[in-house]
């Protein structure tokens, strides 16, 4: 089968066979191996609801209390203001520092292909919202050890994920093989026909281009619905609450303007006339005492419009003989229209959706100190462990294009990657402070306690004991201090033994606290 695009080659490895389905959370349409390509694309299932899902998250986001809410995440998640936004961390990386530095100098160009310092913002936004993103990577075919020469992004409803799989009986029980994974673009896109308005339709979702899986950049929310089949969305939650905010919001309008003005009750004696008469007489009584007076903003004329009769005028009853006789009373306006309390209920529990303090909401709320952790609310820090899962999910998207971008120019091989992908990480910079904060904090309480246990150290605790229990040390990070302190000590004896200025003092006569080593005692 020819695909568009490229691959890069792989060794052909026998599919491990599993009564268990392999699940993943790429939001794939899985078809069966073999299958005509318009038949299982037109069945009545994911491929359109996908892209209907899409087009609904775009247009809820543009909901202001919604937009105000996404505002607040994708701040805390990009700091638009620092010099470097991401950087990648090659620490637990076991390769020579001249190929880490070639893999440094890869990230900083793919980083200028997704034009990131600039656009980092509606990048990240973008894929929030949607809860998916492609991107089509463009090399040089003839030279592919050039690398990436662009990045092209790709609409979500238009490109989508297609696993052929193949079923076989084995012992009574089904099992399933990944036979063949590619994508499949459609430039009228997936929506059905009828979708909304101003978008491309497809009407028969059986054209489209079929694409090589190496040429496609793919990163997804995670969220699946309870089928595993279609991709949701972080702001799926959100759209229950912003439905019923948005109707509660409608209802208080109408309410208030229906029952805001006060509104007088005409009770006109009729006597004994007729029916026709008496609606005569009372549509004249209506004529002679109401006057209407509108104003025209367009023109600024001041008119009398009485041929018009809304629901806020005042009330005609006629009033036979026998009963009392012509009479005005007063319909009180509406009781606790200033009353918000149910719209703020919705506003609050929307936040509560989209995992944003509530605290936030409140325009009167001073907000948390950037002072000590204890002065920072609990819905803050747990507001900054849903954006730190949010930075790691989308640094997919930094490591899907480095792993391309190394393999194709040969700084590492295909069957290395595995082992170095866990070992990357990509550190954002943290506009909250609240991680250094804390990590201040309980350095300096770490420090206090070694203080405190300092003259029993030798007599009732080791060395070694303090290191773990006390300061928190793994075996290397002892073994780092150890030669980092052996390090600073031969530096120290080099300048003691430098003529230039005083006289140095002896070493022996230098007090220094005792090292904690392994193995040693005072």
């Amino acid at each position: 089968m020819q695909l568009f695009g490229f691959s890069i080659t792989r060794k052909d490895e026998e599919p491990v066979e599993s009564f268990a389905p392999e699940v993943k959370d790429d939001g794939a349409m899985v078809v069966a191996a073999g299958g005509a390509y318009g038949t299982y694309i037109d069945l009545d299932g994911t491929a359109r609801t996908e892209a209907e899902l899409v087009s609904k998250y775009r247009e809820i986001s543009l909901q202001p209390e919604l937009e105000m809410a996404i505002d607040d995440i994708v701040n805390e998640a990009i700091d638009t203001d620092a010099d470097n936004i991401v950087e990648i961390n090659l620490d637990k990386v076991n390769y020579s520092d001249p190929v880490k530095d070639k893999i440094r100098e890869e990230f900083t160009n793919i980083l200028t292909l997704f034009n990131f310092n600039f656009e980092s913002y509606e990048l990240f936004k973008r894929w929030y919202v949607d809860g998916r993103m492609y991107y089509h990577v463009i090399i040089d075919e003839e030279n592919p050890r050039s690398g990436i020469k662009e990045l092209r992004y790709v609409d979500p409803r238009k490109i989508r994920k297609i696993r052929e799989i193949k079923r076989k009986s084995k012992g009574g029980i089904t099992v399933t093989n990944t036979q063949r994974e590619y994508y499949v673009y459609n430039d009228r896109s997936f929506l059905p026909a009828g979708g909304n308005a101003g978008l491309p339709m497809d009407t028969s979702a059986t054209g489209g281009v079929r694409i090589a899986i190496d040429a496609i950049l793919h990163v997804t929310s995670g969220l699946m619905d309870k089928n595993n089949a279609l991709v949701y969305s972080y702001i799926q939650k959100a759209i229950k609450p912003l439905n019923q905010l948005r109707t509660l919001e409608d209802a208080t309008v109408i309410y208030r303007i229906s029952r805001a003005p006060e509104r007088r009750i005409f009770y006109i004696d009729v006597g004994n006339l007729p029916k026709v008469k008496a609606e005569q007489y009372l549509r004249d009584m209506m004529i002679k005492h109401k006057n209407r007076l509108v104003y025209d903003a367009s023109t600024g004329e001041v008119r009398d419009d009485r041929k018009y009769m809304t629901m806020l005028e005042d009330y005609w009853l006629p009033r036979r003989e026998g009963n009392r006789g012509t009479e005005i009373t007063t319909l009180p306006a509406g009781q606790n229209l200033g009353e918000l309390s149910d719209v703020t209920y919705f506003q609050r529990k929307l936040y509560q959706a989209l995992n944003v303090p509530i605290s936030r909401l409140e325009p009167s709320s001073a907000g948390f100190n950037l002072g000590r952790s204890a002065e920072i609310s609990r819905d803050e820090v747990k507001f900054t462990k849903f954006v730190g899962r949010l930075r790691k999910r989308f640094s997919q998207l930094f490591a899907k294009a480095l792993e391309k971008q190394l393999i194709l120019k040969g700084i590492v091989s295909e069957s290395d990657w595995p082992e170095i992908q866990n070992a990357i990480s990509f550190d954002f910079t943290i506009d909250n402070h609240f991680e250094e904060f804390k990590e201040a904090e309980v350095l300096q309480n770490r420090i206090q306690l070694l203080q405190q246990a300092e003259p029993y150290i030798g007599r009732f605790f080791s060395d070694l004991w303090v290191r773990k229990n006390i300061l928190k040390q793994t075996d290397d990070d002892i073994k780092q201090m150890m030669g980092e302190m052996q390090e600073e000590g031969s530096d120290v004896a080099q300048q003691e033994q430098q003529p230039e200025g005083p006289a140095p003092k002896p070493v022996s006569t230098i007090k220094t606290k005792p090292n904690l080593a392994i193995g040693t005692s005072r």
